[in-house]
């Protein structure tokens, strides 16, 4: 491996640094979005039947105890629980336009990474191409002749930067999409939540009316 980044020169190492920051950054959002995922059927359950017995407190001691970002837009629509439904809505939304920022977090740098990591072996395939076209120069202009030696570290770096920048771009590319739609899975378990939750106190704002 040593050898290899040598002859694929300066720019493997622009290339192993972007392999770096993206097997980190999949690592950490793989943790964390696995942390924040719960089992939303059974939460809102229970949250319904704690908000049926009007049982206020306990439903928000299970959002703290439960935690991840649904928990925390369900609690922030009890909170307003006493309050008309658009209140309830915005309060709803307004937690959530926090909490997507969190699960998107370092997501663009990943797709950055995904982006200039073909550009980059594409660089150091132009100027490892640029460095074999130099030696065919220095080599016409004297008695010399050209063989494929001389030719094969220009060569040599032209491909290996291709190579190694493919093997970045591909698999972060995949691991990009894979964790935008486990996001993309979160933001609708939110939506279907806070609907439920909108449902669940119209429901026991009714009954107290009646």
């Amino acid at each position: 491996m040593w050898e290899m980044m040598q002859k694929g020169g300066p720019i493997m190492w622009p290339i192993l640094l972007c392999s770096v920051i993206a097997f980190a950054i999949v690592i950490e959002r793989l943790i964390q979005l696995r942390r924040a995922q719960i089992d939303t059927k059974g939460f809102m359950e229970q949250i319904s039947k704690l908000l049926k017995r009007n049982k206020i407190m306990e439903a928000l001691e299970l959002c703290d105890k439960t935690g991840g970002p649904i928990a925390r837009i369900v609690k922030a629509g009890i909170l307003k629980h006493d309050r008309p439904h658009p209140e309830i809505r915005e309060a709803i939304e307004d937690a959530s336009i926090h909490e997507v920022p969190h699960l998107e977090r370092n997501l663009p740098v990943l797709a950055t990474v995904a982006h200039i990591a073909p550009l980059l072996g594409l660089l150091g395939t132009v100027t490892g191409m640029v460095a074999a076209f130099q030696i065919i120069e220095s080599k016409a202009s004297s008695v010399n002749l050209v063989n494929p030696g001389d030719l094969a570290g220009g060569i040599w770096e032209a491909l290996l930067t291709t190579v190694f920048g493919l093997c970045v771009a591909i698999p972060t590319f995949v691991a990009y999409n894979y964790l935008v739609s486990r996001v993309d899975g979160f933001v609708l378990d939110m939506e279907r939540s806070a609907t439920d939750l909108l449902n669940i106190l119209g429901e026991k704002r009714e009954d107290h009316e009646v």
